[in-house]
């Protein structure tokens, strides 16, 4: 099992993400560290555990009210050896574009960004066209609770997925609920091939453990750590 931590970023803060209900997220509060400045809560993450690779959710950018590049250039700037996945709201050539000739990391196309076939279709063709980024980037398969959010064709072909997958249900995100299992199964089933990593709902290190039963690859990670519901000592057991 990969674990990535998770940082949602929102008017220059990180938040503590709660249902995928933007509107109410407030400034994260973690016994990690003091404050909620990115650079400060990365350095604290990987001061708990040697990540490999930072999940980061710019929700400005996803609600199209500004962006958080110059924030994700410091962490690039600041851990040159942290990779990168960056949701930052793509929904066609243009953002994409933007993106990749930023140069801040692997692409994250949400679901959700997606808001007709037409956009699908840009994406994918951009990034056909883009052998290293290709390779690189990560599909989130948004669903809220069992709505799917997003083109239906993207959900009734996974052969338009990369390698890796985001099992990504916005309604567990920062709950009580634990991950979702049967869409991990799901989408395991639908891309033998993938790795699928459970998003949204981890509380505790048995929850890790049902993930991986259900077949995922990894896990995302936010809530759990800074709650210290998982630390130093579940974490060396994982990539």
């Amino acid at each position: 099992m990969k674990l990535v931590p998770v940082i949602d970023l929102l008017r220059g803060e990180v938040v503590h993400a709660r249902r995928g209900e933007r509107t109410a997220y407030r400034a994260i509060e973690s016994r990690l560290c003091i404050g909620a400045e990115p650079v400060t809560v990365v350095q604290a993450l990987l001061a708990l555990h040697p990540f490999q690779t930072l999940y980061v959710a710019d929700l400005d950018a996803i609600q199209g009210t500004g962006n958080h590049t110059i924030v994700v250039a410091q962490i690039r700037a600041a851990f040159p050896e942290l990779e990168l996945w960056v949701d930052s709201g793509i929904s066609g050539n243009r953002s994409l574009s933007d993106w990749l000739a930023a140069d801040l990391g692997s692409p994250v196309i949400g679901s959700e960004s997606l808001r007709h076939e037409g956009h699908l279709r840009e994406v994918l063709t951009q990034l056909r066209g883009k052998s290293s980024e290709t390779a690189s980037w990560v599909l989130s398969m948004d669903f809220r609770a069992d709505t799917f959010l997003g083109p239906t064709g993207l959900l009734k072909d996974a052969r338009l997925w990369p390698r890796r997958v985001l099992a990504m249900n916005l309604a567990r995100v920062g709950s009580q609920l634990g991950p979702d299992l049967q869409l991990i199964e799901r989408l395991v089933r639908m891309a033998p091939g993938g790795e699928i990593f459970a998003a949204g709902g981890v509380r505790e290190a048995s929850d890790l453990e049902a993930a991986a039963a259900a077949g995922a690859a990894g896990a995302l990670i936010a809530t759990a750590l800074h709650d210290g519901r998982i630390g130093a000592e579940v974490l060396t057991r994982y990539v």
